[in-house]
C-alpha cells in the first residue's frame, strides 16, 4: 500500500514546443494519486521524504525538510535526450515527518521519525515490487533507514544478498540513544545481524577529518569498505568505478544513497555539513552511472539538501545532475 502525506505537484520548465526534440523532465514524469495506484509501464517512482527530524536530533543545521521541492524544481527543465525518452516516470508525492507533532519523550512506538521511515518503507517495497525503481527525494540522511527498510522487506529481495553503497563523507554509524541522521546504517547492520541475513555496507568518499576514530573502528567491526575522499579525485575516476563495479557484482540487489555532503561546498554549498575538500561531481556521476548500470540497483535516495544555504542552487543542480544521470542510466534487475 502506498502511504503519501501530500500529494504530488506538477512542475514547470521552459516549453520550447512539442515532440521529443524538445522533451524536459517536467513533460515526462507522471503525477499518481491513490493509495493503490497502477505503476505498471513506470521505470522510475520518485518519492518525497520531507524530514529534518533526524538532523535535528544530530545537531546539524536544519532546513532539509524543504529538500524535496527544491529537487524537484531543478530535475523538472532538464533536457531529456531522444535516446532518453523511453525512461517513464511517475511521482507519487512526499512522506512528511511533522517536527510541530514533536514529543521530547517519544522514541520508539509513536516517533514521529520511526513512523515516516515506515511510511516510507512501505511505499519504497511497493515501488521495488512494482518492478520499479523508487528514488527518494530526502530529507536528511535519516532517510536511509526508510529506503533500507523498504528495500528489507520487499518481496524482491527474500533470499538475497542486500549491498548499501554510500556516496558520502560520514560513515553514519553513530552509537545512539535515538535514531538520527548519524545513525542508519548502524540500525541497518543491526537489523540485518538479529535477522540473520545478509547485509553489506560500502562508501565512497569518507573524510577522515569528519569522523572520529570510534566510526572507523566501527567501520571495521562492521567490514565496512570504503574509499577516502583524498582517493577519489578527478585521477582516480577509473578506481573510483572499478570499486563500484566490483561492489556490486558482490551482492545481490544494491541501494545507493547519495548524502550530497560528499561533494565540495563549492559545488554544493546548501547541506547540513559542508564539505572543505570533498568527492568532485564528475567523480560522484562516474560512480553513479556504473551503480545504475550494473543491474543490481533496486532503490536509491539523495539527502541532505538544504535549500536555505543553497547559493545560486548550486547544491540543488548538482543534485539534479545526480538524479538525471541514475535515471537515464539505470537497467533493471538481472533475473
Amino acid at each position: 500500500m502506498i502511504r503519501i502525506d501530500h500529494a504530488p505537484q506538477a512542475q514547470f520548465g521552459r516549453d520550447d514546443g512539442p515532440g521529443q526534440e524538445h522533451l524536459r523532465w517536467f513533460k515526462k514524469i507522471e503525477l499518481v494519486e491513490g493509495q493503490n495506484p497502477d505503476l505498471t509501464g513506470h521505470d522510475v517512482v520518485l518519492i518525497g521524504f520531507a524530514s529534518d527530524e533526524g538532523v535535528r536530533r544530530n545537531k546539524g543545521r536544519q532546513g532539509a525538510r524543504n529538500a524535496p521541492a527544491a529537487l524537484r524544481a531543478a530535475l523538472a527543465p532538464l533536457a531529456v535526450s531522444t535516446e532518453q525518452a523511453h525512461v517513464n516516470v511517475a511521482d507519487l508525492g512526499d512522506v512528511v515527518v511533522n517536527e510541530t507533532d514533536h514529543d521530547p519523550a517519544a522514541d520508539g512506538p509513536g516517533d514521529i521519525l520511526a513512523e515516516g521511515q515506515q511510511r516510507l518503507a512501505d511505499n519504497v517495497a511497493a515501488t521495488i515490487d512494482a518492478d520499479a525503481l523508487p528514488i527518494v527525494l530526502g530529507g536528511g540522511h535519516e532517510v536511509a533507514f526508510g529506503t533500507y527498510s523498504g528495500v528489507a522487506s520487499a518481496k524482491k529481495r527474500a533470499g538475497k544478498r542486500v549491498g548499501i553503497l554510500n556516496l558520502d563523507a560520514h560513515f553514519d554509524l553513530r552509537a545512539a540513544d535515538r535514531p538520527s541522521s548519524g545513525t542508519p546504517f548502524r540500525q541497518a547492520l543491526e537489523a540485518e545481524k538479529a535477522a540473520g541475513t545478509e547485509l553489506s555496507y560500502a562508501i565512497v568518499g569518507i573524510s577522515q577529518p569528519s569522523n572520529t576514530q570510534v566510526l572507523f573502528d566501527t567501520a571495521e567491526e562492521f567490514g565496512v569498505r570504503y574509499l577516502l575522499d583524498e582517493n577519489c579525485q578527478e585521477s582516480d575516476r577509473a578506481e573510483v568505478v572499478r570499486f563500484v563495479e566490483e561492489y556490486a557484482a558482490g551482492v545481490d540487489v544494491l541501494y545507493l544513497t547519495v548524502d550530497l555532503d560528499v561533494l565540495p561546498a563549492s559545488v554544493a554549498p546548501g547541506v547540513s555539513a559542508p564539505a572543505a575538500y570533498g568527492v568532485p561531481l564528475p567523480v560522484i556521476l562516474d560512480a553513479t552511472r556504473a551503480a545504475a548500470a550494473s543491474g543490481k540497483l533496486v532503490a536509491a535516495d539523495v539527502a541532505e539538501l538544504n535549500p536555505e544555504f543553497d547559493l545560486d542552487s548550486r547544491t540543488a543542480k548538482s543534485a539534479a545532475r545526480i538524479l538525471h544521470t541514475l535515471m537515464c542510466n539505470h537497467q533493471k534487475e538481472q533475473s
